[in-house]
């Protein structure tokens, strides 16, 4: 195909908002379009190109395997785009490196040291932004991300491995003779509503608690078992400086739950050397998790 038959990039894009959000609606809301226009550049596209590319299903509609094969080559050359205009913005703005970390562990153990980074460059700065699971680098504007790696990754993205996630019980001291005596109530997050029921096949000679409260994120979890309101089941990586000051006990020990954290990266082009120093300071950061 020649590049003057290439179709309209504005159809293009509304065509692969529908395959990747799924529904007309969804991709027009993301667009900022109407239903209608949104529909009408996929016909467009699909008579530009006498290709059948979506089929009704239901009361929406579904791609055919043409269509299937376009959606996924549209999205990658988008995503290209996209993420290299980034990088060109980056690279003649000067902005700061974005970090983007699980809210958890940004506010509970990368903040505090945060610091540490800063004082070695002080010349490169860095926004951070909090956020869990996938993301998308470009759209998101972020150059580095940390996240507990449970969930589909990008094939294109490079990922450093940080360190396996460590799981275990975390209470105040003046706690520990009621919590032996299984007189305690279990904290948990919602983000890991089976946390406990996980914890105690692993631990089946443990105390049970006698109820179970749940919080939205690990960061109110971990602040509400220092405040003595119940037994947290916590990753280490979270309580691990209220250990350290005597806060908190884990008279239990911590055990890997199989998870890791990673490092992320686009992966479409190298890192500046700021970005790089970051990573490397992470990486570095994280060690002292492993010991």
């Amino acid at each position: 195909m020649k590049r003057s038959e290439i179709p309209s990039l504005d159809d293009l894009r509304a065509f692969e908002a529908v395959a990747r959000l799924g529904s007309v609606r969804a991709a027009a809301d993301e667009l900022a379009l109407t239903h209608g226009a949104v529909s009408r550049r996929i016909t467009k596209l699909s008579r530009d190109l006498d290709i059948p590319l979506v089929t009704p299903e239901g009361r929406g509609i579904a791609m055919t395997p043409e269509g299937a094969l376009l959606s996924e080559a549209a999205g990658k050359a988008l995503a290209l785009i996209s993420e290299t205009l980034t990088s060109i913005r980056l690279k003649e703005t000067h902005a700061p490196i974005v970090l983007s970390c699980e809210r958890s562990v940004a506010m509970r153990w990368l903040i505090p040291r945060l610091s540490q980074f800063q004082e070695a460059h002080p010349g490169i700065p860095v926004h951070l932004s909090v956020g869990g699971g996938t993301l998308n680098f470009a759209r998101d504007g972020v150059t580095l991300a940390v996240r507990r790696l449970d969930f589909p990754v990008d094939p294109d993205w490079r990922i450093i491995p940080l360190v396996g996630e460590k799981i275990g019980v975390v209470m105040v001291p003046e706690m520990l003779d009621a919590f032996q005596a299984g007189n305690f109530i279990g904290l948990g997050s919602k983000t890991r509503p089976d946390a406990w029921s996980a914890w105690l096949d692993q631990n089946p000679e443990a105390p049970k608690p006698s109820e179970i409260r749940l919080f939205d994120h690990h960061f109110l979890l971990a602040e509400a078992a220092a405040s003595g309101l119940g037994v947290a089941v916590c990753p280490h990586i979270v309580v691990c400086d209220d250990l350290e000051r005597g806060r908190l006990i884990a008279p239990l020990g911590f055990v890997e739950d199989g998870s890791t954290y990673g490092l992320i990266d686009p992966g479409r082009s190298e890192l500046s050397e700021a970005a790089r120093s970051l990573a490397h300071w992470i990486g570095d950061a994280f060690a002292s998790l492993r010991s």
